[in-house]
């Protein structure tokens, strides 16, 4: 994750943090949090950088981003206002968009062999597996991956399909014309049915496929297509940690009378002291014992 701090939209009220995961783009107000931005980057149509006249920084670089949802589009303009950071945008959607996207007739195969992903490792490679988006079926290899499943013509490696496993919506298996057949929907509605002459490792790949979508919930460390560097590491708990040292005060006793502490102290007297004029008060009150003051009284009361 790249936290970009003083991110903000041309309105100097929205000054806030932009945060770009392998995920989603999030930008937040550092005012007010409850004011974001969340934009996945499925929905993102478009992503250019212009030179602009700021408010806050006057001429300098921004970010568009073209967003679509519901049919509506949407566009969110961010630019950097802290003048000592570096370059903020790269082109990390670009590049991880493979990752994500469902593609057909891309440059995926060479010499019936699967060009990789960075990342990327192949866990089985099945021959003579027939795919029936046509009605009389093509003959060709499937690649199963960790970050896509593959499936090229033999005799045509340009007619391809590459599915990622974020595209998948369902995986079952039913009955075709041409026998058993796996069906995978993916996200964009597009159907592919996949058959192959033996059942038997038809479902393999049906219950590979479906552990490799269900273990994509629970990971913490998915591909994505996207890695970073952190510049600097955060050092150890334990070298943080210093030991504390003894503070060399003297604590001197409080020379201060509790008159009530000492009042209440002798409430087992058999009779009261006589009684003596006040001249701080103007009346009669009973005798102070020896130490004590109207005075330090007013205090305690205070």
């Amino acid at each position: 994750m790249i936290a970009l701090d003083r991110c903000a939209t041309q309105d100097p009220l929205l000054a806030g943090r932009l945060l770009v995961t392998n995920l989603r783009i999030i930008c937040h107000s550092l005012a007010l949090p409850r004011v974001n931005l969340s934009v996945g980057y499925y929905s993102i149509i478009d992503i250019t950088t212009r030179t602009a006249n700021s408010k806050l920084r006057g001429q300098t670089e921004t970010l568009y981003i073209l967003t679509k949802s519901n049919n509506i589009r949407f566009e969110s303009i961010f630019t950097n206002v802290d003048p000592g950071s570096l370059r903020l945008f790269t082109s990390v959607i670009a590049t991880s968009k493979m990752y994500r996207d469902l593609k057909l007739g891309g440059a995926l195969i060479q010499n019936k062999q699967l060009r990789f992903f960075p990342r990327e490792e192949v866990y089985d490679k099945i021959n003579g597996v027939w795919n029936l988006s046509s009605d009389q079926g093509n003959l060709g290899t499937f690649f199963l991956a960790n970050v896509q499943i593959v499936w090229h013509a033999n005799m045509n490696e340009s007619f391809n399909i590459s599915i990622p496993y974020l595209q998948i919506l369902s995986i079952r298996i039913r009955d075709s014309k041409f026998g058993l057949a796996l069906v995978i929907q993916s996200s964009q509605q597009v159907i592919g049915i996949i058959s192959n002459v033996t059942g038997s490792i038809l479902l393999t790949v049906y219950h590979r496929i479906t552990c490799r979508t269900s273990s994509l919930k629970r990971s913490t460390h998915s591909i994505f297509g996207v890695d970073y560097e952190m510049e600097k590491k955060p050092q150890p708990l334990l070298e943080l940690t210093v030991d504390q040292l003894p503070d060399d005060v003297e604590i001197e006793p409080d020379e201060q009378t509790d008159a009530f502490t000492a009042y209440f102290s002798h409430g087992n007297k058999q009779q009261d002291r006589e009684p003596m004029f006040s001249e701080e008060l103007g009346i009669a009150v009973e005798k102070l014992k020896e130490g004590f003051t109207l005075q330090g009284l007013w205090e305690v009361m205070g």
